[in-house]
């Protein structure tokens, strides 16, 4: 059997095996935090948080047909989505090793391959990509309904793809694979940006085929990859919609044509430039130009998926988060601005104040014939003397646990050094290294902050609980040791392609740490974030197979028996990952998540109001009403959103049998950058307010509770009156409990002020008290 019949089948054999393992394993419903969103999204073709997922959502509502009709059943297909797509995955992974696996063993052409350094190359393969098969943290994510598996098909295409442009030589045709891999980043906008962190390591392998390698080439075509990141990330992705919208206001507001002119004007001049330079860069035969500019229009058309977010915010879905239905607060949208920015280069420590604000640009909001202004974006200004460079300890919300990692007292600033010391022990060391030793050493537990198994903790005494943790997974650290020795290995007999996989190694590593500058605490543990470097990491533990068998032939002289030799030690490593993993990876019977949001809406009165705060508590309520249809009579109000005035009018609206809120206040009163997005208590001397009265005096704009461009809150104490007997008419209360029933509630606000979000829970409470709200 020669080569290239021996991959094709090994390849899809190991496909097959990573699919069974899969479907055995996944969730057959909406699992928590983001997958009941998606699920829910692509089902309806809802819009989801910022940036989006379109070309998910678009792939999951195809899923989804395979339900046949049966609404139970939706999640199941959706989630099997992800069973493909990561079985893909691994297909071109195994695919990508055994390519490098050939420039390891120096053989450059098909017809030099014998039999044992085919079998060799097939073990190789399936050694590294039964390891990441059987990975902790791309294991979770390949059985549910979330993006990280089909973005992780998506990186694991484009390598497989720039490696097979390697070894082609026809020019014409090798061209044709740039394309190719272009148009797949475009289409993996929609999905993740996380493909694009691999631009570095594809321009290396660019650069070694085509260039004699040297220093100051091997910096250059970094520093050109690092400029297709900024070309894409920056002026691509955000970039051409903000221009759009440049050129809409002018011709909306200057020059008085409908809504959308300048972004169709913008629009067709991009159409007809790249046109254009296509066919100047055709007739004037120049090939370098021609594939760069067909592989911007390819990353263009994949990225126009995103089209959707806009067509489908317009038809004004239940779920439609930031409701970007125009160029304006699409740009917002894209760019995640709800969301804020962390520090990267250059900013402040925790113990910064601020010293001044700086206003930028102004917003723009869709008014009745042009764009407004709503508000101006600004930049907090902060004390010189607590900045610096590279800021690590930067969140002033996590003031205590920096103090505690860096042994600091209060109101006591960080050195630069102490900066340094948190980015290595902390943001490198327990948000990163912890997580990759997880996938190659071993995992303590489930439980949030579990350590990895180290060789002090295989024989140690520890607690039954923690013992019997299914998610206790001890590896003996074999897959670790086969990766440094594929490292190695291929470090000492192919330089060049060794950095090219440790740049991705990198890149998809500890760069996404720095960019992301994490703080010390998140809500749950971020290890699927950095998958894309255990990927990297088992091509190494692919390789170490050659190294090993190349060792073994020095004393084994049968060549077979060499071969056999490591690549049973190989399989070593994805057999123990298997046989410790699956019972923790196992989630073929959990039903608790859409279980326990279905007993929450059940609990609830027709038409009831149910509030939540994030995402656990959102996200499987939403699936349930959204794909299951289940008590949709019952409105899920989530208080984080309530401080946006896209989320107040959507409120307004009605929603299946849910009817829409009255509020006392109009929406004027409520959009952002308006004088109520945070109202600062202010002492007026008054003991008390009555909230119904403070509501009618801010629909007023009542100049007395106005100070600067903003309202305020006149006393720290708000009354609502109760009616007592409608409360009891209702049948609530227990005849019991009648006697505690009282004319008055009193609320004491203990902060700084209220924010937006408790006008409208005002207006609800006014409600469920018996108190009318003003029309």
């Amino acid at each position: 059997m020669n080569f290239q019949k021996a991959n094709n089948i090994s390849g899809w054999v190991i496909f097959g095996i990573a699919f069974l393992v899969y479907t055995f394993t996944f969730e057959e419903t909406a699992s928590y935090w983001d997958c009941g969103e998606f699920i829910a999204v692509s089902y309806k073709l809802e819009v989801p948080h910022p940036p989006g997922a379109p070309l998910f959502l678009v792939m999951g509502r195809l899923f989804s047909f395979l339900s046949l009709g049966d609404v139970t059943k939706v999640a199941y297909w959706i989630n099997f989505m992800s069973v493909v797509a990561s079985s893909f995955t691994i297909l071109f992974l195994f695919w990508s090793i055994t390519l490098l696996g050939r420039k390891m063993m120096n053989v450059k052409n098909l017809a030099e391959l014998n039999r044992d350094q085919t079998w060799i190359l097939m073990g190789a393969g399936a050694v590294g990509a039964l390891s990441f098969t059987f990975s902790d943290s791309f294991w979770f994510s390949a059985v549910e309904g979330e993006v990280y598996a089909m973005s992780a098909f998506f990186t694991a295409f484009v390598v497989w793809a720039i490696l097979k442009w390697d070894v082609i030589e026809d020019e014409s045709k090798a061209n044709r694979w740039l394309i190719l891999i272009a148009y797949m980043m475009g289409l993996s906008i929609g999905v993740h940006l996380l493909n694009l962190l691999a631009i570095p390591a594809l321009g290396l392998i660019y650069y070694f085929k085509k260039y004699k390698p040297g220093t100051w080439g091997v910096i250059g075509s970094l520093a050109f990859s690092g400029g297709l990141i900024i070309l894409i990330n920056d002026l691509i992705i955000p970039g051409l919609p903000t221009i759009a919208g440049g050129f809409e206001i002018f011709f909306v507001n200057n020059i008085g044509l409908p809504f959308g002119s300048g972004a169709l004007v913008f629009c067709l001049l991009i159409i007809a430039g790249l046109v254009w330079g296509i066919t100047y860069s055709q007739k004037k035969n120049k090939p370098i130009l021609n594939t760069f500019l067909l592989s911007i229009t390819f990353i263009i058309i994949g990225y126009s998926s995103y089209g959707i977010i806009v067509i489908r915010s317009n038809f004004d879905p239940p779920i439609n988060q930031n409701s970007p239905k125009d160029i304006m607060s699409f740009v917002r949208y894209l760019k995640r601005e709800q969301y804020g920015s962390r520090p990267l280069l250059h900013g402040q420590y925790f113990t910064a104040k601020p010293v001044d604000i700086e206003y930028t640009d102004p917003v723009y909001i869709k008014g009745k014939d042009k764009y407004v202004i709503s508000e101006r974006k600004f930049e907090i200004i902060y004390d010189p003397a607590h900045t610096t460079i590279l800021p690590r300890a930067w969140n002033p919300e996590h003031k205590e646990s920096y103090m505690d990692i860096l042994g600091l007292r209060e109101g006591q600033k960080p050195t630069f050094v102490q900066n340094m010391y948190f980015m290595f022990r902390h943001q490198i060391g327990t948000m990163y290294m912890r997580y990759f030793m997880w996938n190659f050493a071993g995992r303590e537990s489930d439980e949030k902050g579990a350590d990895w198994l180290g060789p002090r903790s295989w024989f140690e005494n520890v607690p039954d609980e923690l013992a019997n943790n299914r998610a206790r997974n001890n590896f003996f650290m074999i897959p670790f040791a086969l990766g440094l020795l594929g490292m190695f290995f291929q470090f000492n007999k192919d330089t060049k392609n060794f950095a090219v996989v440790g740049l991705l190694f990198l890149m998809l590593g500890l760069a996404i740490v720095v960019f992301l500058n994490s703080p010390p605490e998140e809500p749950r543990e971020r290890d699927y974030i950095y998958s894309g470097s255990t990927y990297a990491f088992t091509f190494w533990i692919g390789l170490s197979v050659i190294g090993i068998c190349d060792f073994f032939k020095k004393f084994i002289k049968n060549i077979k028996g060499a071969t056999l030799a490591a690549v049973a030690i190989g399989l070593v490593s994805p057999a123990i990952m298997a046989a410790q993993g699956w019972d923790d990876h196992n989630r073929s019977d959990r039903f608790f998540s859409v279980d326990s949001a279905k007993n929450y809406l059940a609990t609830c009165e027709p038409n009831a109001i149910l509030f939540t705060g994030g995402d656990n508590d959102t996200f499987p309520l939403w699936y349930v009403q959204e794909v299951e249809g289940f008590r949709t009579d019952v409105r899920v109000v989530v208080l984080s959103y309530y401080n946006t005035d896209w989320y107040i009018g959507q409120t307004q609206m009605p929603a299946y049998e849910s009817q829409p809120f009255k509020y006392t206040l109009t929406m004027n009163n409520y959009r952002q950058g308006g004088p109520n997005d945070y109202l600062r208590f202010t002492d007026l001397k008054i003991n008390a307010i009555e909230g119904r009265q403070y509501l009618d005096l801010l629909s007023k704009d009542y100049p007395q509770l106005r100070y600067d461009d903003a309202n305020i809150l006149p006393s720290r104490t708000i009354t609502i009156g109760i009616d007592v007997d409608d409360l009891k008419s209702r049948g609530i209360i227990p005849k019991s409990k009648d006697s505690l029933l009282v004319d008055q509630m009193v609320l004491k606000v203990k902060k700084g002020g209220l924010e937006k979000r408790t006008l409208p829970s005002l207006t609800c409470w006014l409600l469920i008290t018996g108190n009318a709200p003003f029309t």
